[in-house]
């Protein structure tokens, strides 16, 4: 595969995972409920983006941390709003 045709996928494929968290993250903003999310995958997702990020920076794949740490902060936004909106819970 040519370096041109990589570089396209690689740059559509980044730009689909950044994307992907803003849908959630309006539909959360806008009914101030997070109750449908869940805790447990964003974490997890979070935590996922964390150690890309941190995989790129120790291997110098800079366009591996940059598309990581850009769908870090998505993510983070939604599991914030999911803390915020979510509330404490009664047992």
């Amino acid at each position: 595969m040519s370096d041109l045709a990589a570089n396209v996928v690689g740059t559509a494929a980044a730009l689909c995972s950044i994307t992907s968290f803003a849908p959630q993250m309006i539909k959360i903003w806008k009914e101030r409920d997070a109750s449908s999310v869940s805790l447990k995958t964003y974490s997890l997702t979070v935590i996922c983006f964390v150690l890309w990020t941190t995989y790129g920076v120790l291997t110098g794949a800079w366009p591996i941390v940059i598309a990581n740490a850009c769908a870090l902060v998505m993510a983070a936004g939604v599991l914030a709003m999911k803390w915020r909106f979510d509330g404490p819970r009664s047992a």
